[in-house]
């Protein structure tokens, strides 16, 4: 399965791929974790990562241990898979 990618802090290597969004949403399906951004222009989309990748990027943000990541910035990279 290809992954998705997630940063909590702004990507210093080829910032042109990046997209900036919000984190809207976190669930998990199928062993992976389904985090759900919406972009500036208000497009919504569905990243797939694994477990350990949603730990360290929650890890990153400036929110407080066990405070939900909704609503916090991030740069990602749709992948697919």
């Amino acid at each position: 399965m290809d992954h998705d990618r997630i940063h909590a802090r702004e990507p210093s290597h080829h910032r042109d791929r990046w997209t900036v969004g919000t984190v809207t949403g976190l669930t998990e399906r199928d062993g992976h974790c389904v985090v759900t951004v919406e972009d500036e222009s208000g497009e919504q989309s569905e990243l797939v990562v694994t477990v350990a990748i949603r730990d360290l990027f929650v890890s990153r943000l400036d929110i407080d241990d066990g405070e939900s990541p909704v609503g916090e910035r991030v740069w990602f990279r749709k992948r697919g898979g």
